[in-house]
Formats: structure tokens, C-alpha cells, sequence
């Protein structure tokens, strides 16, 4: 602006001149300046009013904003609480992989418009260093909503109300049905040792539940027992028997509605995986240990490495037993449980969708529960045939100490 206040002063200069008239402008050069000066400080000020009142409407925007933020929050805290009220799929997931100290069936409203739950209480034995030995029965609780003696329920879980320590020896559900499978288990052997005793079955074919159990039997001592322990196969047979029959019926009875997953509980898994470490360690010997500790035919530079693979493969055997059975009982009833969670989701966006997903929702259901009956049986033998393979390897001093059995395969 000021170059082309310039320009023109030199150019009226110019035009006077030439038509005989002295004109000077040797203040024209300040004087734009000075009005270039004055503009500019205008526009400067009308910047700074500008970015004053920007600054004040972004405060109460933020403000207006914030009050706004809150009361959406309480609105989506109001949405949450309503959400919390209709079907949780997760909590219906983990409220049956997990122990509880009940048995839970199903739910109804009644006339009153309350939620009431179809369950089977449990007793709940409860010692604290202050209170003593507290005994009472799960439904006192109310489902969590009510105190009883100090203690309250909260996720399934036993705690005192004053947060003091508290051991909880109650019989949960899964110690019951762990109770309930070792009678059935001991029914049905002292019933057909029994008919056995009688003459049934030994001189005629055996009938009913005895020639079903005897073909597992039989199975178990032909298939698992003899190729992998040799002439130690009867030694051991007790024990693989009451392994695999004792994990079966755990495995069907999880599969009634309502029961508890015990196969699918770590701490269940965890103590099968402990009594068969014991029982390798046993029946290891010093051949089993040299192998380890001392690798025969193996260069002396890799020997540290390979003791110590060889002597972690001591515990991780067991661990395997543990995850194998624990991860295939969750997986498939956690399937099973989403299956059927599906049709509620459905119908929560909308009840036709829900209704029109129920065929193939129920459709998939029943063809994994059929092949969850096929796992009960597979995880039994797999649990039963490991076990006896590493119980072999444990004692195993050559080749000729198993009456040439044949190198076991795990596949």
C-alpha cells in the first residue's frame, strides 16, 4: 500500500511539472506511512476484540458442553441400568463355567412382577479367626441382595461385610457333583463286581449296564493299558480305570442343564494333573532319571540345553493333562451357551429377528451338544491314554522291561 502511495505521489508530481507548476511532495512519503500506520492499528485492534470475544464464546461453549457431557453421562449411566435389567450374555456364560453355591435352573416373573429363580440351595460353611465356624444355606442370601451373620454374596463369592478374613469350605456345586459322580461311580462297579460274583456274565453273556461297562473295560486294558505299560498293564489298571470313568461321568452329568461344568474347572483339572505327577514320578527309576540328567549319545555342548528341555518335560507332562481337559470342557460349553444367547440378543433389537433366528441357533445347538458327547468320551480316553504313556516312559528301563511294546504314538 504505501509502494503505491508512492507511485502516485511521483506521478502528480510529474503532471504538475509538466504543466509549469512547482509542486513538492516531500512529505507525501510520511504521510502515507502515517495513514498506513493507522489502518494497520485499526485492524489490529479489531483482531484483538475479535480473538477477545472468540475467546469468551469458547469458554461458555465449553461450559455449555460439559454440562451437556454430564447429563449424557447420567443418560447413558439411566441406559446402562436399563441394559443391566435385560439379558447379559456374559454374566449367563461365566454364571456356568464358574462354581457357585447353587444350582441354578432357570428364572420366571411371577404375579407380583419379581424375578424368581428356580435353584437348589447349598450349605455354606464359612470360618472366621473373629466370628468362628458360621453355617447357614445359600438361599439366605437372596442372591446376593441380602447380609446374613456378616457375610455377603457378591459375583459368587463369599466376603465379610467389614472386609475382615474370611475361608470359605463350603459345599459348592462342583464338590457336590464331584461327590455325586464318585457314588455313581462306586454304584456301578460294586453293583456289577457283584453280579460278577453271582455267576452273571462269567458263564453267559453279560446284560445291561454290565456289558456296557464291560466293553469299556475292556477297552481301557486292551487299548491304553497293555500297549503302553506292558506286564505292568494290571499294576496300573485300577487307577487309569478309575481315571477315565471318573472324568466320563463328570463330563456327561456337565452336560445336563442346570449341573456344573467340573471338568471345565481349573482347580478340578489342576488335582487329576497332581495325582498322575505323583503317580509318574513313582513310578520313575534310575534308567528314567539317567536319561534326563545324562542324555547317553548326545555331544558334550548340548547336553546343558537338552537336560534342561528333558527336565522341564517332567512338569510340563502333567500341565499338559491339566490344559487339554480344562480348555476342550470350557470351549465347547461356552459354544454351546452362545448358541443359545443368540436368540436373546436377537430379540432384544427386535422379536421377529429373534424368532426368525431361533431355528438355526437351536439347529447348531443340538449338533455341537451331540459333539460334546463325542468329547466326553475323547477327553476321558485322551486324559486316561497320556497317562498311561507317560507312566511307561517313567519306568521304562529298555526294551525288554515292557515285553517289547511298541513305541507309543501321540498324535
Amino acid at each position: 500500500m504505501a509502494q503505491q502511495g508512492i507511485a502516485r505521489a511521483r506521478y502528480i508530481s510529474f503532471r504538475a511539472q509538466k504543466s509549469g507548476y512547482s509542486v513538492q511532495f516531500v512529505d507525501a512519503v510520511p504521510y502515507l506511512c502515517a495513514k498506513f500506520r493507522k489502518s494497520m492499528s485499526a485492524k489490529t485492534i479489531k483482531s484483538l476484540l475479535v480473538a477477545g470475544y472468540s475467546l469468551i464464546a469458547m469458554i461458555f461453549s465449553i461450559q455449555v458442553f460439559a454440562q451437556n457431557e454430564g447429563h449424557n453421562h447420567d443418560q447413558a449411566e439411566d441406559h446402562k441400568k436399563e441394559e443391566k435389567k435385560g439379558f447379559n450374555a456374559k454374566e449367563i456364560i461365566f454364571g456356568h463355567i464358574m462354581d457357585a453355591h447353587e444350582f441354578h435352573f432357570m428364572e420366571y416373573r411371577g404375579k407380583d412382577g419379581e424375578e424368581h429363580a428356580v435353584s437348589i440351595p447349598l450349605p455354606v460353611i464359612l470360618y472366621s479367626p473373629g466370628k468362628g465356624v458360621s453355617t447357614f444355606m445359600s438361599s439366605a442370601f437372596e442372591h446376593g441382595h441380602r447380609e446374613v451373620n456378616g457375610y455377603k454374596l457378591v459375583d459368587g463369592k463369599v466376603i465379610a461385610a467389614d472386609g475382615s478374613k474370611v475361608y470359605d469350605i463350603s459345599l459348592t456345586r462342583n464338590v457336590v457333583q464331584m461327590i455325586l459322580a464318585l457314588a455313581i461311580l462306586v454304584w456301578l462297579m460294586t453293583s456289577i463286581a457283584k453280579r460278577y460274583q453271582m455267576g452273571h456274565g462269567v458263564t453267559s453273556a453279560p446284560k445291561g449296564r454290565q456289558n456296557l461297562l464291560e466293553v469299556l473295560i475292556t477297552f481301557v486294558r486292551d487299548e491304553v493299558a497293555k500297549p503302553n505299560l506292558g506286564h505292568k498293564a494290571n499294576a496300573y489298571l485300577p487307577f487309569l480305570l478309575t481315571v477315565f470313568f471318573f472324568i466320563l461321568i463328570n463330563n456327561l452329568i456337565g452336560l445336563i442343564p442346570g449341573s456344573a461344568n467340573v471338568t471345565g474347572n481349573i482347580a478340578f483339572t489342576v488335582l487329576l494333573g497332581v495325582i498322575s505327577f505323583v503317580v509318574i514320578l513313582f513310578s520313575s527309576n534310575k534308567h528314567f532319571w539317567g536319561h534326563i540328567f545324562n542324555p547317553p549319545g548326545v555331544p558334550g555342548f548340548v547336553k546343558p540345553i537338552l537336560v534342561l528341555v528333558e527336565f522341564l518335560s517332567v512338569f510340563i507332562k502333567p500341565f499338559a493333562l491339566i490344559i487339554r481337559l480344562f480348555a476342550n470342557m470350557v470351549a465347547g460349553h461356552i459354544i454351546i451357551i452362545c448358541l443359545i444367547s443368540l436368540i436373546f440378543i436377537f430379540a432384544q433389537i427386535k422379536s421377529a429377528i429373534g424368532y426368525g433366528a431361533s431355528p438355526v441357533s437351536i439347529g447348531f445347538t443340538v449338533f455341537i451338544y451331540f459333539i460334546e458327547v463325542l468329547v466326553a468320551f475323547l477327553q476321558a480316553f485322551i486324559f486316561t491314554v497320556l497317562s498311561a504313556v507317560f507312566i511307561g516312559q517313567a519306568f521304562e528301563g529298555g526294551h525288554h522291561d515292557v515285553d517289547h511294546k511298541e513305541d507309543a504314538v501321540i498324535i
